[in-house]
């Protein structure tokens, strides 16, 4: 459970850590525009955060969703409610995927001076050869990329906060003079800020969840996710508070301190800052093409080929401009979504840990079946359909997938000698 709790948190990361975070843009216009409040804001968010993300994922492995609708279907009253959710994730997902070309070329125009259509152009093929890959590889690449930023945010912090004066009043009034924002105050602020994220992420992380069955790793890996958010915000708003004199008209100030530090430095944050943007830009645009071919899963390529083009057109609007105004209009949404999901969460605390359970024991049971070191009773078979008739999902669907797993690991398994007969997760058809 340990490895896949650690992987769901890293994926989980890299949904919600995108052009915005990973540049700096965003904490510059959602906090450190508040000056010294702004890191008490940046602080509220992050413990916020730990909750929905818990709920996100749990939620969607327990549903075993394959879109966010599944969810929002079961725990939206009224349906109208569901809806309007729907209606403004979709919107998410759409405007997010085509800011994120708009951030690659701005990153690119940074560091190389390149034209930003160039950059746009670049994520644009890497976006559609990654969409015709499965969730669970799709996952993976979110994943692999998450640790990158992780390093180079705590690197520039560590920078910031050993290289500059600790003049707090000075870097206060320079950023409530320097730095802008559509937003009133911190504390208002600081909610959008995290409803923004969450409905940003409840796309992607509902998909992640749902490819995992085990419902204690997903819970636990939103919550470690959470926690590695709160991280990132944090040391990123100090370290961006600490350099504000000298980052605070730039579109993509992370990058300014790590090139600060050493050009070879700010090289690779550039190109980490661009896979991150990657990461969103996948994550959006694959939720997005999901959610739309829920009723034709055969036209998936169609409508992501589709989405991708235009969201390509809609992208040559200034970076630091759409940051300023669509984001903020997102995060209203977002935290009426967060705050339905974590309800809906708590609510259901119990049936949820039921029916980990249930799972957990059906896992032992399948191992033993397939396994040739274990024996496999009459009783045993019971036992399965019983916990079939008691599971939230289909008892097929629940006893393939956990199959397949399974036997990948058997097949792995170097001590035993082991016949595959892989069951396909998506079809249900075993290969000899």
């Amino acid at each position: 459970m340990f490895k896949r709790t650690i992987a769901i948190a890293l994926a989980f990361i890299g949904v919600v850590v995108g052009a915005g975070f990973a540049s700096g843009q965003e904490m510059l216009q959602f906090f450190i525009s508040f000056g010294k409040w702004g890191i008490a804001g940046a602080i509220l968010s992050s413990l916020l955060m730990l909750i929905p993300a818990a709920a996100v994922l749990q939620l969607g492995s327990y549903f075993q969703a394959r879109d966010h609708t599944t969810v929002f279907a079961r725990i939206c009253r009224p349906k109208a409610l569901g809806w309007v959710l729907d209606l403004a994730t979709l919107a998410t997902l759409f405007c997010l995927g085509f800011i994120m070309f708009a951030g690659a070329g701005a990153n690119l125009n940074q560091q190389f001076g390149l034209p930003t259509w160039v950059g746009a152009i670049l994520l644009v093929a890497m976006t559609l050869v990654c969409g015709f890959l499965d969730v669970d590889k799709v996952a993976t690449i979110i994943a692999a990329i998450s640790p990158f930023i992780i390093i180079f945010i705590c690197i520039a912090a560590v920078y910031a906060m050993f290289t500059t004066p600790w003049d707090i009043e000075h870097y206060d009034h320079v950023a409530v003079e320097t730095v802008s924002s559509t937003l009133p105050h911190w504390t208002i602020s600081a909610l959008n800020y995290v409803g923004f994220n969450f409905i940003v992420g409840v796309s992607m992380a509902i998909v992640i969840g749902g490819a995992n069955l085990d419902t204690r790793a997903a819970g636990f890996g939103g919550l470690l996710g959470g926690l590695l958010f709160a991280l990132l915000l944090t040391l990123t708003c100090i370290a961006l508070f600490l350099k504000v004199d000298k980052v605070g008209q730039d579109n993509v100030p992370m990058l300014t301190i790590v090139t600060e530090i050493h050009p070879w430095l700010g090289l690779a944050m550039s190109v980490v800052i661009y896979l991150m943007i990657f990461n969103t830009c996948i994550s959006m645009f694959y939720a997005l093409a999901k959610r739309l071919t829920t009723r034709f899963p055969e036209k998936f390529h169609h409508a992501y080929v589709l989405t991708v083009a235009v969201g390509f057109c809609l992208s040559f609007f200034g970076f630091k401009d759409l940051v300023a105004y669509v984001f903020p209009t997102l995060g209203y949404f977002g935290i009426l979504l967060m705050g339905v999901m974590s309800w809906a969460w708590l609510r259901g605390r119990t049936r949820i840990t039921e029916e980990s359970a249930r799972r957990e024991r059906l896992r032992d049971l399948v191992r033993r079946k397939l396994d040739p070191r274990h024996s496999f009773s009459r009783h045993n078979a019971a036992e399965i359909r019983r916990i079939g008739d008691e599971s939230n999902i289909d008892v097929k669907q629940l006893h393939d997938s956990m199959a397949a797993e399974i036997e990948a690991e058997l097949i792995e398994d170097k001590n035993i000698d082991y016949e595959p007969q892989y069951i396909d997760k998506e079809t249900g058809i075993a290969h000899p």
